[in-house]
């Protein structure tokens, strides 16, 4: 049997993406560094120990104020109380700018469906169709068939 580090996990399900993070320890070393395969390996171990360390204390912190969802603030609380105080504060801001990033994404432009006035959001559900249209024939936008021709 193998060890449940994490629950319902076998520690092997639970890694983070080794290229991504191979880039990263690369980016983050002068050029004229060069780091083992072996301590690379050790570092996205770490890292991975890292997080679930933050996990498991945000999760105790969101159950002791009797919270289902682990929120922003569970995490920087677990941060103080692991010790790591003194990253709160970059923490934070990481934080601050992938919510202004997430505004300007595709995704934060659902959000805004809601302010649409019933004529924008059809309008704005033509375009996409439209755009749709366009990728399926190649480029090519072909011209809507009415119902009387189908």
């Amino acid at each position: 049997m193998e060890p449940m580090d994490i629950v319902g996990k076998n520690k092997e399900d639970v890694t983070l993406p080794k290229a991504t993070m191979f880039k990263i320890i690369k980016e983050m070393l002068p050029q004229d560094v060069r780091v083992a395969r072996d301590a690379q390996d050790l570092l996205v171990e770490c890292c991975v120990e890292f997080i679930n360390l933050i996990s498991s204390e945000s999760n105790e912190v969101c159950n002791r104020e009797e919270k289902r969802t682990i929120a922003p603030e569970h995490v920087l609380k677990a941060l103080e109380v692991l010790g790591f105080g003194e990253y709160i504060e970059e923490v934070y801001s990481a934080y601050e700018q992938h919510k202004l990033e997430t505004l300007d994404s595709p995704k934060g432009k659902w959000s805004s469906a809601a302010e649409m006035t019933e004529e924008e959001a059809l309008a704005e559900q033509q375009r996409m169709f439209a755009e749709a249209r366009a990728r399926m024939n190649g480029g090519v936008s072909l011209p809507k068939q009415s119902d009387s021709e189908s």
